[in-house]
């Protein structure tokens, strides 16, 4: 079974699986050292760790580089977050998508919003035809990647939220994808009525509300994410120690 299989079968199990979203080579090592089945990038923690902001302005480049370093040094399977897709054409995303892939790269999310210059969701039914044309061009070149599609009508806050997830899913459920991804959705019955919705393994984020994952299986969630959380705590806590260091004018902080 290659790392393809390995990880589309995570999302078929009864048991959500925990992705350990990274922002380094080094957190890469960390989660996999725990015990994670996966891992993923989270373009946000990814952006911040190398100066950017998030929305695209990391260069595709950087991505590129941090995946072939990944993939050399841990075993498990290793999804990147593309955010829209870094390119303006179907043909743009899919060759940047069978690059990562050819890195070793097993999975990719993909949203159906634009960043810039606010973000906004894009037309669902022109956004339905540019992920068919993605996904014919991957086949034609038999490029296999878990094509995992974000849809931000909860991350929006819009008032229609639920509704507007349902249609898009409906929407986008035979076009060749793999996944559905559905950041900032928390309330259980939004959850259940999502997951009743659809065939494809529904991913959820991390979010203070969030049920926890023993609750997650019953509402028949496949996916975790973690998002940039840990790597917004670690930062803070690391803020935290630098600051008690000058305090203490001493390195006991660090050893306390």
């Amino acid at each position: 079974m290659n790392t393809f299989e390995t990880f589309s079968q995570l999302h078929q199990q009864t048991e959500p699986f925990l992705l350990g979203n990274i922002w380094d080579v080094n957190s890469a090592h960390i989660f996999e050292a725990a015990g994670y089945k996966a891992i993923g990038t989270s373009s946000h923690a990814l952006a911040t760790a190398f100066g950017y902001d998030d929305g695209e302005n990391l260069p595709f480049d950087t991505i590129l580089r941090v995946a072939r370093r990944v993939t050399k040094t841990v075993k498990i399977p290793f999804t990147v977050d593309i955010e829209g897709g870094y390119g303006d054409s179907a043909a743009g995303v899919a060759e940047r998508i069978k690059m990562l892939s050819e890195a070793g790269v097993v999975g990719v999310n993909l949203e159906d919003t634009l960043s810039k210059p606010t973000r906004q969701l894009r037309p669902a039914e022109k956004f339905r035809q540019l992920l068919t044309e993605i996904v014919d061009r991957l086949e034609r070149e038999n490029v296999k990647v878990f094509l995992n599609i974000r849809t931000d009508a909860f991350l929006l806050g819009l008032p229609n939220a639920l509704e507007e997830t349902i249609s898009r899913i409906n929407t986008y459920k035979n076009t060749g994808i793999h996944g559905i991804f559905v950041p900032c959705i928390a309330l259980p019955e939004d959850i259940r009525a999502v997951t009743r919705e659809t065939l494809l393994p529904v991913n959820v984020m991390c979010m203070p509300a969030l049920p926890d994952f023993n609750a997650l299986k019953s509402l028949n969630v496949k996916r975790i994410s973690m998002g940039p959380f840990l790597f917004n705590k670690v930062t803070a806590q690391t803020g935290i120690l630098a600051k008690n260091v000058v305090e203490a004018q001493s390195f006991a902080p660090l050893f306390s």
